[in-house]
Formats: C-alpha cells, structure tokens, sequence
C-alpha cells in the first residue's frame, strides 16, 4: 500500500553517503520534508532533478522544508555523486528497498534494472502526514517544482 495524501507517512531508516543512519521520525515536527526519489546517481535527469532542488534550496529551507534524496543506490555512490555535484542535502540508499516499497514508488523494470525507485515527491508536514505526493510514470520527466513550491507555501501558512 503507498502513502497517500492524507496518510501517516512511514517511518524508515537509511544510511546516508556519511554511513550515518537517518530516521525519518526524527525530522517530523522540524518543519516540512520532501522526499525526492530518483532512479539513479549519475543519470541525466536525475542530476538534473537534484541539482534543481539544490539550486532551490534557499526557497525551500525559506519555506520550512528539508529535502532527503532517496534511491537504492549504495551510499558510497551516493556520497561521490552528492559530493562532485555539491547538493548540500542528504542523499539517503534505500539499497534494501524498504522505503520505496512503503512509499509505493518501485518500478519493477526500467531498461532492464529491476525494482528501482520511480522519480517521485512526497511533502510530509510538521504533524508526520503525506500532504502531496507526485509519481511520474516516465523517468526522463522532471516532477513540478512549482507545483511542490505551491505545496509547501500552502504548508508554511
């Protein structure tokens, strides 16, 4: 069952590209947090997609928000990925693919690579509840930044 807007968000616990464990649970409360799931470091849209929310950061921490990258790569593709495009935000390895199966956001086949996060969003507010959650079915499409600026606007207030 994914996580629907309106939902408690499921909790998990990932190791970051610092071998640091993060626990969702422990960011609720401290203000918005968007979950950006992506397929792969090192792929064209990805980057695209995470350097885009790098260069947003402003906006969005403005905004209450801390944003976690989340894909099944290993953490140490991760911290050389997050490091050579200076993203400034946690990049998470879901290697074990629990997060992406609680969040509903598998793609059990892209070219070959088998259950792979989708590219998805998911805003969680303050109180730990799903809010807006986009799921692209196509992997070389970007989600709607102005839509999750709009989302997290309408959370901030």
């Amino acid at each position: 069952m994914a996580a629907e807007v309106g939902s408690k968000a499921p909790d998990f616990t990932l190791v970051n590209g610092d071998r640091e464990q993060v626990r969702l649970s422990d960011h609720i409360g401290k203000g918005s947090i968007v979950l950006a799931f992506f397929p792969g470091a090192f792929s064209g849209t990805c980057t695209k997609e995470m350097c885009t929310l790098r260069d947003s950061m402003s906006q969005l921490n403005g905004l209450g928000a801390r944003v976690f990258g989340i894909s099944t790569d290993t953490f140490f593709t991760l911290k050389a990925w997050g490091d050579q495009q200076h993203l400034g935000f946690a990049l998470l390895s879901d290697y074990n693919k629990e997060a992406i199966q609680a969040y509903g956001v598998v793609n059990p086949d892209m070219i070959g690579l088998k259950n792979i996060a989708r590219r998805a969003i998911v805003v969680i507010d303050r109180a730990g509840v799903v809010r807006y959650r986009e799921v692209l079915e196509d992997a070389r499409n970007e989600p709607d930044y102005d839509r999750l600026r709009q989302e997290l606007t309408r959370i901030a207030q």
